[in-house]
């Protein structure tokens, strides 16, 4: 008896699979529905942007839908979540409209890809590029529409060759990207004490070196390249060699990975400024950069800084950096460049500013 119970009871179940089954196919058809009926309404727009020469991405128009939708949500899926389905499918809809380039600073599977998909999906074209002044021409030529560039890293500072193509080059940031930095070990070797080399970027052995030490791998020959990809090439091909990569390059290369997240600092990240030729509007929720030159006679900054404190402006960061010789600051503060209370400081002082560009605000600082 306990016998044919036990059958029923599993028949029930199985019964109660296919019924589950067949309300996700539903709605799967509903959602295939509803995707196209968007996709036709952002058809309409991008036919109105059109005629107006309005660019198709506008992160904050983005954002604000983000945060829309997170605001209504009672269900299961996390913040985090939303925004993975939502950008992905706006990626989506911005290549089917029109689909343009997004050049980077390569090669495939850097940090800077990485990037560059958070913002713009899978579906995107692009263009990896073996340097930052490269970036910026590409995307002045018209090669690419956007551009993907590191500006700062939390244990090794501002990334001296964006700030100069922000001054050298006339275009604006539109948006800003931060990642989380993770270093893998891999090596096809299974026994780590026939390791004799280690490939990676120059930067990353001393990211990496109480790892190194740690499993004393830190007096075997260090071999810098010229990329964390070319390093998982290059320590496929050896036995006797490993390389410190992103997981995603490892992964690309088919390349065993031993240990992950080996980096010394776990707060590790890296930010990034998507560049493009427009500026975006206001999103309620902004910041600023700025690249400042002011004259040399004593109080200038402070009195330059005054008039941001006394607009009740939040500066988030001051840097000094030597450009061709010449000293200027790398500044940043919260707010749109078009808000009430601060385009008088900026009309004020436009003579010794260069306004990069007022874009989505992700974080603080890193």
């Amino acid at each position: 008896m306990s016998i044919w119970k036990s059958k029923a009871k599993r028949q029930d179940e199985d019964m109660t699979l296919d019924e589950l089954r067949d309300k996700i196919d539903n709605i799967d058809d509903a959602l295939l529905k509803l995707y196209n009926e968007r996709m036709e309404l952002v058809h309409q727009v991008g036919e109105v942007k059109n005629t107006t020469g309005a660019p198709i991405y506008r992160p904050e128009r983005e954002q604000a839908i983000l945060n829309r939708l997170k605001s209504q949500n009672k269900g299961k899926l996390t913040d985090a979540a939303i925004d993975a389905l939502f950008l992905e499918m706006f990626a989506v809809a911005r290549n089917l409209e029109l689909p343009e380039g997004v050049a980077y600073l390569g090669p495939e599977a850097s940090f800077t890809h990485q990037a560059a998909e958070s913002k713009f999906g899978a579906m995107s074209a692009y263009l990896p590029i073996s340097s930052i002044p490269g970036v910026f021409r590409e995307v002045k030529k018209g090669t690419a529409k956007f551009g993907v560039i590191p500006i700062e890293n939390s244990s090794n500072g501002i990334v001296s060759d964006t700030i100069n193509c922000l001054d050298e080059y006339d275009l604006k940031i539109i948006a800003e990207v931060c990642l989380d930095v993770h270093m893998a070990f891999a090596t096809v070797s299974d026994d780590i004490t026939k390791i004799t080399k280690i490939y990676s970027k120059d930067i990353a052995f001393g990211q990496c070196r109480k790892f190194l030490q740690d499993l004393g791998l830190d007096e075997i020959e260090h071999i810098p390249v010229e990329s964390t990809v070319k390093a998982a090439k290059l320590a496929l091909k050896d036995e006797t060699a490993a390389a410190l990569c992103p997981a995603v390059a490892a992964k690309l290369n088919n390349l065993p990975i031993r240990f992950n997240n080996v980096e010394d600092d776990t707060n590790n990240r890296t930010r990034f400024f998507i560049i493009s030729d427009f500026e975006n509007a206001s999103s309620g929720n902004d910041k600023t950069s700025l690249l400042v030159r002011l004259s040399n006679k004593p109080g200038s900054l402070v009195n330059f800084l005054n008039d941001f404190e006394e607009a009740h402006v939040n500066l988030t960061k001051i840097k000094s950096h030597i450009v061709e010789g010449e000293s200027i600051f790398f500044i940043e503060f919260h707010g749109h460049q078009n808000d009430t209370h601060i385009k008088p400081i900026l009309e004020k002082h436009k003579g010794e500013i260069k306004i990069l560009g007022s874009y989505v605000k992700e974080i603080d600082d890193i």
